[in-house]
C-alpha cells in the first residue's frame, strides 16, 4: 500500500477529490465512525461529502502513522469551522483511523475511533453545560 500517497490524499480532500476514494478504497470497503457504520464505497463516500456540508474548512493532519503488513494506525487531527449557532468558530478533533487492506492494497476496512463527548458534544452551548455537570459529578 503506498501510505504517503493515502496520507495525502486524506489531508487534501476536497468536495472534488472524494470521487477518488475508488483509488484507495475496495468497492465493499468497511467504515465506521462514532455516528456511522456502513458498507460499499459509495456509501462511504456520502459521509465524506456530507462532511463538506457540515462545516466549514474541514480538513484532516496526519500527526502519525504505523504500518505493519496490510494494517496501518493513523493519528489525525480533523480542523473544521463550525456551522451553527454558537459552533462557528475553529474546532479540533483528534482521534485515530485504523485501516485494512486487502490482497489488492484497497482499504477493505476503515474504523475512526474520537470521543465525540470531549471533542464535540462539550463543546456544544447548553448541552455542553450539561455534559460537563454529568462528567463533575461522575469523576472521581
Amino acid at each position: 500500500m503506498m501510505l504517503n500517497t493515502l496520507i495525502q490524499f486524506y489531508e487534501a480532500l476536497t468536495p472534488q477529490s472524494i470521487a477518488q476514494f475508488s483509488q484507495h478504497y475496495s468497492v465493499d470497503a468497511y467504515f465506521k465512525d462514532p455516528f456511522n457504520e456502513v458498507r460499499n464505497l459509495p456509501a462511504i463516500q456520502r459521509i465524506f461529502t456530507h462532511m463538506f456540508t457540515q462545516v466549514d474548512s474541514p480538513r484532516f493532519i496526519v500527526l502519525e502513522h504505523f504500518e505493519k503488513e496490510n494494517q496501518i494506525m493513523l493519528i489525525w487531527e480533523f480542523h473544521f469551522r463550525g456551522r451553527q449557532p454558537g459552533m462557528r468558530q475553529d474546532h479540533v478533533i483528534r482521534g485515530v483511523s485504523h485501516l485494512k487492506a486487502n490482497a489488492e492494497s484497497k482499504i477493505c476496512f476503515h474504523r475512526d475511533y474520537w470521543d465525540a463527548t470531549e471533542e464535540l458534544y462539550m463543546k456544544i452551548p447548553g448541552l455542553g453545560l450539561l455534559m460537563r455537570a454529568l462528567r463533575r459529578t461522575l469523576s472521581a
